[in-house]
């Protein structure tokens, strides 16, 4: 493993988007987190094939969080959860290097985690939960306290769909299902465990104080505190609290879950995260709260005090964000316009503000870049922060490392298309020609199963013929069966919907009405909707109509407001006043 130099900037990679993974940031914190997929020595990574739409693109597993609303009053498109990967070989991480190949071929997730990485959970197709390593502080749940180097299920977890992962840095771990059920382990010498003891976790264990009919749908975890949010809107808090990480308006540590009130008592949150001592909160507005220790001034506040209470970000005060990510002790936030802010320490460079000094509030980064982002992440342990655009290009900062040359299959695959020297069919189009080779797309597509494999005329020509649809939408989507990514605008992500629906691909078909959603701006709203009402697209025209009357005023001024047909204009409007939009 190398190190490289420390950028100040964000620097971009020939990294796909394919290559960017989860990661749970390892050594001292745990909040789940991404970077790029350079050998680092710890990750979360996602071997998921089924698009979502959390994973906040998701990790997701689910598809949607609870919507953020806008920060003018009204209610926000949904918050996007990041979207499900195929991911790079896990033998690059030694502790699976001892694994067959079809023990490999099974697993769907896997986080790799601890101060020298040497601890592994892993979730399989089936999802069987399997773990195995050092076992640090029981970390592992196995019963006991013995290291193991063969993979031991964990019988009481397998089969109940783990929908969150996070874990500290004693270790202590914090895993929520798709039941809303919330289990720990490992570590507990500051009651993390949140079980009312500070008896280690030998085993998981249902968190049932005062989290009794609670839906728990996200967990986070600081180094020795923990967060849980419920379906409801409620955080929960337990823990070390030396710095008021738990937000209980004191510095006493809480040994069982207590609900975080104060200023969020009325307020429906939507993400949390947590840095090594600090913790964050996105509220259904998109207003960002913060409490806990802010020496670096890791809580966005404008002074490097202490927050024994959440206290509301004012330094983004009129922006509704979306995403919120927490490295050691700095943070980023994404904004529903694609606008990225960070704030907090800066020793590394890893606010990407081109110097190393810290800063106390917000400040936008990356504003430069042409493509909108659409992604963010950052890592505790390595202090780096991540960012995707729309175009798929993947920037990374900070404390970064190398990666080598070696090619993966889906990286030789994404070379080859539209390769004139290998291909052995054309696609013409609009009088340009598109490469392409009749093994993968018959893998790839049913639609191109059917065609080369019957009696179909296009099975015995060189060259096929495309009138139906324009290039720059037939190519990106070949280019989709050879590489999973899309990389097109939104606009003509609108006839790659199209596209998608006349070949039943129902995969493409809810990419795509993401990538709409991730490009919408205040010029092309009105446009979408409309196309989205035209392929009977109900979650897309949902989210499109939200963001309209989020951005009233703007919207209706632009061309695209006025161009539309008189019926759909007038349904917008009568909807609109519905929900009370024309209201003061």
């Amino acid at each position: 493993m190398y190190w490289l130099s420390l950028p100040d900037t964000p620097t971009s990679t020939t990294e796909g988007a394919a290559d960017i993974i989860r990661e749970a940031a390892a050594g001292e914190s745990g909040s789940v987190t991404g970077r790029l997929a350079t050998r680092p020595p710890l990750s979360l990574l996602t071997m998921e094939r089924s698009c979502s739409v959390k994973s906040r693109d998701s990790i997701t597993q689910q598809d949607h969080a609870p919507a953020p609303p806008c920060s003018r009053g009204h209610t926000p498109p949904p918050l996007q959860r990041r979207s499900r990967r195929t991911m790079v070989d896990v033998t690059k991480w030694p502790l699976f290097s001892l694994m067959e190949g079809e023990e490999l071929s099974s697993i769907r997730q896997a986080c790799v985690f601890g101060t020298s990485a040497n601890e592994v959970i892993y979730i399989t197709h089936n999802d069987d939960v399997y773990v195995f390593g050092l076992n640090c502080s029981n970390c592992l749940g196995t019963g006991d306290s013995q290291s193991t180097i063969l993979p031991k299920k964990l019988d009481f977890l397998s089969g109940r769909k783990v929908v969150s992962l996070s874990y500290g840095s004693g270790p202590h771990i914090l895993l929520a299902t798709e039941e809303g059920e919330l289990f720990a382990w490992g570590h507990n010498g500051y009651s993390q465990l949140g079980n009312g003891t500070t008896n280690q976790g030998v085993a998981p264990v249902l968190v049932s104080a005062s989290l009794l009919n609670k839906r728990v749908t996200e967990v986070a975890c600081g180094s020795h505190h923990s967060l849980a949010l419920t379906n409801t809107g409620e955080v929960y808090a337990w823990g070390y609290n030396n710095c008021g990480q738990v937000g209980s308006g004191s510095t006493a540590n809480q040994p069982t879950p207590r609900r975080v009130s104060n200023c969020l008592q009325n307020k429906v949150v939507v993400s949390i995260t947590c840095g090594q001592t600090s913790s964050l909160a996105v509220v259904e507005n998109g207003e960002v709260y913060g409490w806990g220790y802010n020496g670096n001034g890791q809580l966005g506040l404008g002074n490097n005090g202490n927050q024994l209470t959440p206290c509301r970000l004012v330094g983004l005060q009129g922006l509704c964000v979306l995403q919120i990510v927490s490295g050691y002790a700095h943070s980023l936030a994404l904004t529903d316009e694609g606008l990225l802010y960070a704030w907090g320490t800066n020793t590394y460079g890893q606010l990407g503000t081109g110097n190393k000094s810290n800063q106390l509030s917000p400040v936008q980064i990356m504003a430069e870049k042409e493509s909108r982002i659409v992604e963010i992440a950052a890592c505790h342990s390595t202090h780096t922060s991540a960012a995707k655009t729309q175009s798929g290009q993947v920037y990374m900062w900070g404390q970064c490392r190398e990666h080598d040359d070696f090619l993966t299959v889906s990286q030789s695959l994404k070379k080859e298309f539209d390769s004139p020297e290998t291909a052995d069919l054309k696609f013409s189009v609009d009088g340009k020609y598109i490469h392409v080779h009749k093994a993968v797309l018959k893998i790839r597509c049913e639609h191109f199963r059917s065609m080369f494999q019957s009696h179909w005329n296009e099975d015995m020509k060189e060259v096929i013929e495309i009138d139906q649809f324009t290039y720059p939408v037939y190519r990106s989507f070949l280019e989709f069966l050879y590489t999973d990514n899309i990389d097109l605008p939104p606009e003509d992500a609108i006839g790659l919907l199209d596209l998608a629906t006349s070949y039943c691909e129902n995969r493409l078909k809810r990419l795509c009405q993401h990538i709409i959603k991730r490009g919408i701006t205040i010029e092309n709203a009105f446009s979408l909707l409309a196309a989205a009402v035209r392929y009977d697209a109900e979650d897309l025209e949902e989210f499109c109509f939200k963001f309209c009357v989020n951005h009233l005023t703007e919207v209706t001024q632009t061309a695209a407001f006025w161009q539309i047909e008189g019926n759909l204009l007038k349904e917008f409007i009568s909807r609109a006043s519905r929900c009370g939009a024309f209201k003061n």
